[in-house]
């Protein structure tokens, strides 16, 4: 009960208990914006690093060595507020292995990028082109998403507009694609996560077209992981279907 005491009253000071949450809230996020880029200062005790040694009990070549510290004696961080705006998931870059089984089970592949940020905003950029082998289904396009919530949610929801071109055996359309996108992550910084995308191509034409997209990744290493996508494309005239396993690279 004594110790326990103890620790209590060496955490009442603002700055060790700021220090104490911003390493354990960084440890559990798996955020790496607690390592400083910049290299430490040269070894001379400033009235400051020595007046912030005497504060948390340490010895002032502790703080000198450590970037995290420094950073703090600078200026404390929001800490909530970076994890909260720090993205959950990351830029991908994909090329894999399709199959369209209402079309003869023909096999194809795919290539795409998914999510580069414009800036610190929500909005992204992504785009896609997929076929099959023997020229019998083919599709492109790209769209813009805004995710309205904080990019470091593990929910979010984006609105989806852009261009989509369409062609199968029976039917080719293309034009205006708009639609919502969910978010899942299970894993923050790419490592897994869910998606569900609900888009309509051309809609409000006699050649509209609905597409539902189920994706979901894994990351295998920390710039690699192994995605898997299935995906409904319903119109008028037929309803069509495609399977993708692809490798994706995140920069």
């Amino acid at each position: 009960m004594e110790r326990q005491i103890i620790y209590w009253q060496w955490l009442r000071s603002p700055l060790r208990l700021g220090l104490f949450a911003s390493l354990l809230i960084g440890l559990f996020s798996g955020n790496n914006w607690a390592v400083a880029q910049e290299a430490p200062g040269p070894n001379t005790q400033s009235p400051e690093v020595s007046q912030a040694a005497s504060d948390l009990d340490l010895k002032p070549e502790v703080i000198e060595e450590s970037p995290v510290l420094q950073r703090w004696l600078r200026e404390v961080p929001n800490v909530l507020s970076e994890i909260k705006h720090d993205p959950s998931f990351r830029t991908r870059v994909r090329a894999g292995y399709s199959q369209f089984p209402s079309t003869d089970h023909a096999g194809g592949w795919n290539v795409g990028v998914e999510d580069i940020f414009l800036g610190r905003s929500g909005l992204t950029v992504s785009g896609e082109y997929q076929a099959a082998f023997n020229g019998d289904r083919e599709a492109y396009g790209g769209d813009v998403r805004y995710y309205v919530r904080p990019l470091g949610s593990y929910v979010n929801v984006a609105p989806v507009v852009g261009y989509r071109h369409l062609e199968t055996e029976q039917y080719s359309t293309d034009g205006v694609n708009v639609g919502v996108r969910v978010l899942l992550v299970m894993s923050r910084t790419g490592a897994a996560d869910v998606s569900l995308t609900q888009s309509w191509v051309s809609p409000g034409s006699d050649k509209e077209v609905g597409l539902t997209t189920l994706s979901a990744g894994y990351a295998v290493t920390n710039n690699l992981r192994l995605s898997t996508d299935i995906q409904k494309q319903n119109s008028r005239f037929a309803k069509d279907s495609r399977v993708g396993v692809s490798l994706e690279w995140m920069p």
